[in-house]
This record gives structure tokens, sequence and C-alpha cells, in this order.
């Protein structure tokens, strides 16, 4: 296929997208204002999470509402300023997270999620990455002895619907699979299907090089010049204006910024999160990372030391960053992972892209021929990100779908 294609985008996202087309046969150039993998894909937890058959659904119980409402929370907290904008956004969230609604978007996720691990081990198979992506799943773990074993039960009911492999740790038995760990926790449940990724930045800037290695181009520009031109798409680049057949906005939590110049109306906001890394002030390395469900945060093990990372805060992109949550899950973790020194200067702060109905936007733009999304991967940007490649590229030059992409229109936004 001899076309020319413009990506917006190089995160996890828009990288795999890039892959994908030049697999195709199509002549990619990758666009952006930073080098590949430097701004949302670098601060997740790096989980490639093929267990997480059920979206992350705004709280429906009463309990937690009230809990969270007093904004000290360390699963979630908001900005008081930025709420007026969220509000539409939430009462929409709220909706799709009925359980029938939740169950509906669950299905719908689940021809990605069932493939995520496979296709990024597709292309670390092409690269010499393979030690940043541990097949060692993770573990979920439970402060209380009644939750743990409620959300045991689930656990294994959930895996033997979806096939997934999981095994559960009483308190000695998790101090036995994880020596690093103090007390604290009444129990564990390991979901072994996911892997683990050292280093989410690392990986993105892995695969930008296998692309740039089988030819494709890398420009510095501004994604928000993107115009239609002729029969094809224009964008300014440090070079001059770059032009092309096909454009994909791929630009995670910005992408709304191009596509209301377009007239398009994505309900698309960001959930922006902390990390900070720590030394380890235990006897033996943490070999798994670990959700803490109660506190809302994730330890896991990196490259660089710890990363903690937080749960999600409700501020709009221009606000100022708030280090209260990461100081309070410091706290919660500190003993129980003996945690030593902060290692990096300051907190790394990132937006994760959200719809409200929990699913991406991947498909053709409605309203203008040559022009495609790829973007709104909710809490799962790096673990969909290879997957959306195929499946956005195989849409692209007139494949079959391995799915069909109807749940994932932007046409579902009128």
């Amino acid at each position: 296929m001899s076309k020319d294609a413009i990506v917006l985008g190089a995160g996890i996202v828009g990288v795999s997208v890039a892959l994908h087309l030049q697999a195709r046969g199509v002549r990619v150039t990758l666009v952006d204002r930073r080098a590949p993998g430097e701004e949302t894909s670098f601060g997740n937890a790096g989980l490639i999470e093929a267990s997480s058959v059920v979206p992350y659904g705004f709280p429906r119980d009463w309990r937690t509402l009230l809990r969270l409402a007093r904004n000290d929370s360390t699963m979630l907290r908001y900005d008081v300023r930025s709420l007026p904008s969220y509000a539409r956004w939430l009462a929409t969230y709220w909706r799709e997270s009925s359980p029938q609604r939740l169950a509906g978007a669950a299905r719908d996720l689940l021809p990605l999620i069932s493939r995520c691990v496979a296709e990024h081990e597709a292309l670390v198979a092409r690269t010499d990455l393979r030690e940043l992506v541990r097949p060692v799943g993770w573990l979920e773990a439970y402060r209380s002895p009644e939750a743990f074993e409620r959300e045991r039960k689930a656990a294994q009911h959930l895996a033997a619907e979806h096939g997934l492999r999981t095994e559960s740790f009483d308190a000695a038995g998790l101090r036995a699979a994880e020596a690093s760990l103090g007390d604290g926790y009444a129990g564990a449940i390991h979901w072994i299907d996911p892997a683990s990724v050292a280093d989410p930045g690392a990986l993105v800037k892995g695969y930008a090089e296998l692309f740039l290695r089988e030819g494709g181009r890398f420009a510095t520009g501004d994604a928000r010049t993107l115009r239609a031109q002729g029969s094809g798409w224009q964008v300014q680049t440090d070079d001059g204006p770059l032009s092309a057949e096909l454009a994909v906005i791929a630009m995670g939590p910005w992408s709304d910024q191009v596509t209301s110049l377009l007239g398009y109306r994505v309900p698309l906001m960001v959930k922006r999160g902390y990390h900070m890394h720590y030394a380890s002030a235990a006897g033996a390395p943490l070999l798994r990372p670990v959700v803490d469900i109660e506190g809302g945060y994730v330890v896991a093990p990196m490259k660089r030391g710890l990363r903690l990372t937080t749960g999600v805060e409700l501020a709009t992109r221009g606000r100022p960053p708030s280090y209260v949550q990461l100081d309070a899950a410091e706290l919660a973790a500190r003993p129980v992972f003996r945690l030593g020194e902060r290692l990096d200067e300051n907190p790394w702060m990132g937006m994760r892209p959200c719809t409200p109905d929990m699913r991406p936007v991947l498909g053709p733009a409605p309203r203008h021929a040559g022009l495609w999304f790829a973007f709104g991967h909710n809490h799962h940007g790096l673990t969909l990100g290879p997957v959306t490649g195929r499946l956005v590229a195989e849409m692209i030059v007139g494949e079959t779908p391995f799915t069909d992409p109807t749940p994932y229109s932007a046409q579902r936004f009128g």
C-alpha cells in the first residue's frame, strides 16, 4: 500500500499505530512536540493488564462516595476549582458505571484486553527489549481480612469466566512470596497473566527506535496546526510543513485540543496522577507490582527503584500540581514496602485521557476523509497501545479488523 500518513503523538499508542501502519506498507511520519515516550507513557505503573477485564467504574457504594467526598483519600482527590469542568462528564461516568452498563463496557473492551500481552510480545520479539517486560503478573493486596476474603472469591469467579490464572496468599503466604514486604496486608490475589514493564518510557522509546530503523520518520511539530489540504492533511513541523494523505490523532490527553479545532466534541477529560521513585530499605527485592486496593496506589519494581504511583486526581490540565496525594500514599506505603530515600528531584505528574463510557475512541473521523482517531484509553494506554495500533492500522488499510470496531467509534458521541 503506497500511502503516506502523519501520526500525531509519540506515546505508546501513536508509536504502535505507526509501527503497524509501517508493517502494512504505509510511509509514516511520527510527529510530537517531545521525543517518544516522554509524556503519559513515561509515568504509569508499568502494568500490561491482561486481567483487567472490568473497567474502572465510578464508585456506586454510598459509603465509598461519602469517604471520597471528604477529599482526603489516597485513592481519589479533586481540585475544587476544577469540579465545574467535570460536572457533566462525571454525571455521564456515573450513569455508565451502573452494573448493566459497566458489564457492557467490559464486553466491548474484552477483545482488546485479551490480546494486550500477545501484541506487546509481538513487538518485543523484534527488539532487544525483552529484559524490560517481565511475565510476573501483579498482586492485588488487601489490608482488611473481610475485603480479602470477599474479593478472593470474586477473583476466582472472574478468572474462571475469562480463562485467567490466579493464586491467593494469606498474610504468611504473602510474606513468603514477597520477602521485602513488611506487615500490613491480610492477604493478596496474584493475577498471573499480566506483564510488568521495568521502564515504560524506555519501552516506548525502544518501539520508536524500531520504527525508525525500519524506515520511519520522526518530526518535531505542533499538532494543533493540523489542517485539511486538498485531499490530504498538513501539519507544521520544525522542518517546515508536512503533508500526507492520512492523519491519525493519537495524542492521549491532548487529543481534544486538535479534534475540537476540527469541530468534534469528544467528551475527553483527564485524570491526573503522580509518581516518585524510592530506594529500598528491605533486604530483598520486590518481585511484582503491588496494588494496595484500600490505599488506591501501586508500588512497582522499576529499573530506577521502587515506583510509587498515586490514584486519581481530578484537576484540569492547567491547574498546578498538588503533591498532597503522593505524600499521603508515601506515608501509608513506607512501612510495609520499607521505602528508603526519594530518588527523583521532583515528583512526576501525568494525565490519563479518559472517556465517560470507559471505551477508547478508535476509527475514522465521522466528517473528515483521511482523518483517524486513536485515543481515550483511560487507565490502559500502556496495556492497549500495541493492540490499538493493530486494529487502527487494519481499518486504515482496509483489512478485515480482528474485532468489530463499532463500540469504539467517535460516532457514539453524536
